[in-house]
């Protein structure tokens, strides 16, 4: 997905592609042969001769794939987290029902830092969507501060991209702001991703022809909505109840 590009003057003008993002396309670890191949001519000298934290591979949590990436690849690698519990993650991330949190978190633990890296991902970079009234709360940030206090790891705040069909809303930005003041002030490196491309639903997340649903896959299967939401919904509507009697 990610190619990001500066513009070189001088004799002429062009584009150069400074990084490259493995992610947005399908899991890439689906198809780890191809992409062991295509990191390595990546940064193979004699190919593009990247350096190594310019190239990165982003995966959902397949587990016995990081395993190898991280041991045949210099390339580096950043893990879509998106939730603190089984609970959450395994409902909004069904990869978590065959690798949960204790395995995904466990072979990461193991691998960073990388030392044979030398000064290279001496860090796991984790990716969390920031989802309204999901996994943006105070316990949410306490959770991966104690993550970051287990391993080397860096996170990056994503603005969830609404689009229409869609259960899920972005959290506000002032708790995205607010949720990172938390873990930054815990001791944990955090940024903030800002969103670009969504007013032409071309923004991560949003790729499609939303005015063709006849174009639409099917949504995949989901599990019930964790009990926490349940009963939070259910005091919600119980509250609305009373107001309007």
């Amino acid at each position: 997905e990610g190619a990001g590009k500066k513009n070189k003057t001088g004799g002429g003008s062009f584009d150069e592609v400074t990084n490259v993002v493995f992610m947005g396309m399908g899991e890439p670890l689906h198809n780890i042969e191809a992409v062991l191949a295509a990191v390595d001519i990546m940064l193979d000298p004699h190919g593009l001769a990247f350096s190594q934290n310019k190239v990165t591979v982003s995966t959902s949590g397949l587990v016995p794939e990081i395993q190898r990436f991280l041991n045949e690849s210099k390339g580096c690698l950043a893990v879509s987290l998106n939730a603190t519990t089984d609970e959450i993650r395994s409902w909004i991330m069904p990869i978590n029902r065959k690798y949960n949190m204790e395995k995904l978190l466990g072979v990461l633990r193991d691998n960073f830092p990388r030392v044979d890296m030398g000064r290279q991902q001496r860090q796991v970079f984790f990716e969390y969507i920031m989802l309204a009234g999901i996994n943006d709360s105070s316990e949410d940030a306490a959770r991966l501060l104690a993550i970051s206090r287990t391993m080397p790891c860096k996170f990056n705040l994503i603005y969830f991209n609404t689009h229409e069909g869609s259960e899920f809303r972005c959290s506000d930005p002032d708790t995205i702001k607010a949720f990172r003041r938390k873990l930054v002030e815990g001791g944990a490196m955090c940024t903030i991703r800002q969103s670009r491309g969504d007013e032409e639903m071309a923004a991560c997340g949003q790729l499609g022809s939303p005015e063709s649903p006849e174009d639409w896959k099917p949504p995949p299967p989901k599990m019930k909505k964790p009990k926490r939401l349940r009963e939070a919904e259910a005091a919600a509507g119980a509250e609305r109840g009373k107001a309007a009697a």
